[in-house]
């Protein structure tokens, strides 16, 4: 991966208008950066290739999807707790297969993990924090918050 001082403008440009909208053509995209085509296509390519866009991806609503309420969940393991490769691996790997968590945060201080969970309402997140979170063999604690408002949502990094 390069680093960051041999992205040029022009990569910085590239970068900015696909995290705004990654169905960008080609030809509008070289437009907006000032390149013709083919040299805009070569850079995106390269950019793919060495990691910087890591995967194109349709953000859906989750208002619309019925899923209008989000928490955010901190999470204390019991490292103590015996499995063949520990309490926070065991707890990695099983959060993956729950598909109220939509992101999931190795932390540092008094809590573990940190988890974003979407759902539909107070009732499927207590199913959840109850059924499966507090059941997980390795959860000793949970302290949880909820979203009131979006103030600022984006998934545009700085470039």
């Amino acid at each position: 991966m390069m680093p960051d001082d041999e992205l040029d403008r022009t990569d910085r440009l590239i970068l900015m208008h696909l995290q705004r909208d990654g169905r960008i053509s080609n030809q509008d995209l070289a437009q907006r950066v000032a390149l013709s085509p083919s040299p805009c296509l070569r850079r995106v390519k390269r950019l793919e290739e060495q990691g910087y866009i890591r995967r194109y991806v349709a953000l859906a609503d989750p208002e619309k999807l019925g899923l209008g309420l989000l928490a955010y969940i901190f999470v204390r393991l019991d490292k103590s707790h015996r499995t063949e490769h520990g309490a926070m691996s065991a707890f990695a790997s099983d959060v993956q297969n729950w598909p109220e968590v939509v992101q999931c945060y190795a932390m540092s201080g008094d809590m573990d993990y940190l988890l974003r969970v979407q759902v539909r309402d107070l009732a499927a997140f207590s199913r959840f924090a109850m059924d499966t979170l507090m059941r997980h063999p390795a959860v000793v604690d949970i302290r949880s918050s909820f979203a009131l408002q979006s103030i600022k949502e984006t998934t545009e990094l700085p470039t």
